[in-house]
């Protein structure tokens, strides 16, 4: 994905607090920081929550508690027009990536804005009606994976699989679903468009429910490729994800830890996302080849570092070599000390002074 093997995504969300203007400047802050995409939120609150549903514990204690879930949602909303404007002033600086969390979202997305792929939330992955539509639309999708088993994982796939290679007049079910993911055409099209991420519900997450090892357990499962999307605090778990060979990372970050908001408190501040995709790219940089090899920075040292076989003290012609006169000592630009044993009784062929190297 994008020109560099790992994907980086900073995480917007609704850290813009509804306002335009801020989302921007999160725009902004995502490409000095060198980000591949910079993902918002699209959903119409109406279509998404109840006017009686609970916050989150985390969003109690980072907003107003006699706030519902839907005003602080609806507080957060962008519209159509904002999207657009934003994603002209994205325009060839940064991909613009969203998550919708409705069906017409997935219309806004898809055919109107017509995003290159759309990103899958973790809340989403059992909304099998969101998962279809989005599936229907035949664009890439990555899909989060917190709060999920294997089970949930594999069945959110196989609904996918099934919209990927089946019309709208299809009809959906369980065993078409499963038809759908067992088949070779499913198979093929969720490798090629399908990317999981590793993922723990909770902000911020506590280093101790992490469990990035899940990110192994998921490529073995699926064969899809897999990332990490990071709700931790810092910037440690997403290095580490990074060298746990990471296609896709995802990282919130704000303007401001400071302001008012349910995120904001569980983000990066711009030069902290700076700092992380910088290190990012250089670990992906370090993980380089596979193969053991000596590389090319390394063979001018090798006479400096390495030994060779030297004389332990003045050796006369046709002298003896032994454990006693033969020596072990830098460079290494002459005879290797692999080669100890085979010297040892043979006859010296010339003079020697001490410490000159054998040849």
């Amino acid at each position: 994905m994008g020109s560099k093997n790992i994907f980086i995504i900073a995480e917007a969300g609704v850290n813009h607090n509804g306002s335009l203007d801020m989302a921007k400047k999160l725009v902004d802050v995502a490409c000095e920081a060198g980000a591949d995409a910079v993902k918002f939120q699209t959903y119409k609150t109406e279509h998404i929550v109840s006017k009686w549903a609970e916050k989150a514990q985390y969003q109690k204690q980072t907003t107003d508690e006699n706030e519902t879930q839907f005003e602080m949602i609806k507080n957060l909303e962008l519209n159509g027009e904002a999207h657009m404007e934003l994603i002209e002033y994205c325009n060839k600086n940064i991909e613009f990536l969203s998550s919708p969390f409705d069906l017409k979202s997935v219309d806004l997305l898809a055919k109107k804005l017509k995003l290159k792929r759309l990103k899958i939330p973790s809340g989403e992955i059992t909304n099998a009606p969101l998962l279809l539509k989005i599936s229907q639309t035949g664009l890439p999708v990555i899909l989060s994976t917190g709060m999920a088993t294997l089970a949930e994982v594999e069945t959110a796939l196989s609904i996918l699989a099934f919209g990927y290679i089946n019309g709208e007049n299809t009809r959906p079910s369980q065993y078409a679903f499963r038809d759908a993911y067992s088949s070779n055409k499913g198979r093929i099209e969720l490798k090629e468009k399908v990317s999981l991420l590793h993922c723990t519900t909770e902000y911020p997450t506590p280093f101790y429910d992490v469990n990035l090892k899940a990110m192994d357990t998921l490529k073995a499962a699926f064969g899809l490729p897999v990332g990490y999307s990071d709700h931790t605090l810092g910037l440690s778990v997403s290095l580490a994800a990074a060298a746990r060979g990471a296609c896709v990372i995802e990282k919130h970050f704000t303007l401001d830890r400071d302001l008012p908001g349910p995120d904001h408190k569980a983000s990066l501040q711009p030069e902290e996302l700076k700092k992380l995709i910088s290190g990012i790219r250089e670990v992906e940089f370090a993980l380089g080849s596979p193969i053991k090899i000596p590389v090319a920075s390394e063979y001018k040292n090798m006479a400096v570092a390495r030994k060779s076989l030297v004389a332990g003290c003045a050796i006369r012609k046709e002298e003896y070599f032994t454990e006693a006169n033969l020596s072990v000592k830098r460079p290494g630009n002459g005879i290797s000390p692999l080669f100890y044993w085979d010297w040892i009784g043979k006859k010296s062929a010339v003079d020697y002074e001490n410490d000159e190297l054998i040849y």
